[in-house]
This record gives C-alpha cells, structure tokens and sequence, in this order.
C-alpha cells in the first residue's frame, strides 16, 4: 500500500499534528486567520504537490479511505478533491477501481497552460480591440491591487480575477466560458513559486492592461503570449525536478 506523505507546507490551511500516531488535521496554523479555503482545496492541494514533488509517482493508487484517514475527513471532500486533481490531469479515475496518479500527469498540466496562452491572447487581443470594454476600470483596479497588496494568500485570487477580466473585455461570450473552464483547470498555478514571481507577474499584467486600455491589439496579444509562456517554463521545470 502506498504511503501518503505529508508536504512541508501548504498556504494558509496547514496539515497539522493532532496526536501522536501522526495523523493530521486540516486547519489553520497558529496566529494566522481562515481564508475560507475549502477542505477540498487545501486536500487537492497537497495531494497534488505530492505528485509534483515525485513523493507519489505515476500509477500509486490514491485509496478514498487512506485520505480521508489522514486528513481526517469524510470521504466526501475526498472525492471532490480527487475530481478536481482528475479535471487537472494529474488524477485518473476508473469507475469501480478508484483513483491512480495519471501517467501523463505532467504532460497534461503542460498540455492545459499551452491551451490556455492560445485562449488568453485571442482575449487580450479582442479586448484590446474594444479598449477594456465595459470592465475598464475593474481591469485598472485589479492591477492596483495586486502591485499593492502585500499579503501573499491575497494574490492568486487577484490573479484569476485579472485573467477572467481580460475574458470579459474580449466581449466573446464563447471564449469567456472557454477560458473561465481552462483557468479553473490551472490556477494551481499560480500558487507555484509565488513570492518569487510577484513582481514580474504584476509588471506583466500591467504593461498587459494597458497594451488593452491603449487599444494596441498586436501589442497586448504579445505580452498576453510572453506572460503565458513563463507560466509554460514553470510547469515545465516542475516536471523536470
């Protein structure tokens, strides 16, 4: 039976010791306040850093029973966590033999990102045609608030926020369902490496904002593409670690 390890950390929601037999609890670390992330967020989280990190390897099986027992929760945000790393590629789920770590997990994650820079600069480029739309201001704003904020655990929701804008400025109801599915697939992402990558992030988005509020069409589907690229690089370093 494989082990599930415990990752050394996760944001905000951590896995702490309740006793010790060396179980552990979802919760929240001392000092810090709830960011209201759900069991099934922080669960499909550190699972997925397992993968990522090599300490679960392709084709273990990731047993209902053995999560629930370590996080200490039903199997219900098991299975829904279990589904959302499925959505992601990095989970397979075989009806009547439960769930196994993909095979091409990487590949996939990869895959997804590649989709998203050709979603995303169509977007960019659409929006920049009609000069932000009638989400202008909030595309202004988003970027203040992320160069400003200084809590990190504020900044992946910021960042979704911003990319979902530039979907809603194209005016393409079609690519805003398209991009809005793929985001959902990738934001694990952009908790990756995140302190590190803030202020490049930030000066992207803005220099991306405003190429669209300028009406530069050309320009903000380059910088969209470049941006998305880096997102590229960090999955595909990932991979290789």
């Amino acid at each position: 039976m494989t082990i599930l390890p415990v990752p050394a950390a996760l944001p905000s929601w951590q896995l702490r010791p309740r006793h010790a037999a060396g179980r552990y609890a979802l919760g929240v670390a001392a000092g810090e306040e709830s960011i209201g992330v759900a069991p099934r967020e922080a669960i499909a989280h550190a699972v997925r850093e397992d993968i990522l990190a090599g300490r679960l390897a392709p084709g273990d099986r990731l047993r209902e029973t053995d999560l629930a027992r370590r996080f200490e929760v039903s199997r219900v945000p098991i299975r829904e966590a279990l589904s959302q790393l499925h959505s992601e590629g990095f989970v397979t789920l075989v009806r009547y033999r439960g769930a196994t770590v993909s095979d091409t997990a990487g590949a996939a994650a990869l895959e997804l990102v590649q989709v998203r820079r050709g979603l995303e600069v169509l977007a960019a480029q659409l929006a920049a045609e009609r000069g932000g739309g009638e989400v202008a201001d909030e595309l202004r704003r988003v970027v203040e608030l992320g160069r400003s904020t200084a809590a990190p655990d504020e900044l992946p929701a910021l960042i979704v926020q911003f990319h979902t804008l530039v979907g809603r400025a194209s005016g393409n109801h079609q690519l805003q369902i398209m991009l809005g599915q793929i985001l959902g697939r990738v934001s694990w992402i952009f908790d990756q490496q995140l302190e590190a990558r803030t202020a490049g992030s930030w000066s992207d988005h803005a220099a991306i904002a405003q190429a669209i509020l300028g009406r530069s069409p050309i320009q903000a589907g380059y910088l969209m593409g470049e941006h998305i690229a880096k997102d590229e690089a960090l999955v595909a370093g990932l991979r290789n670690d």
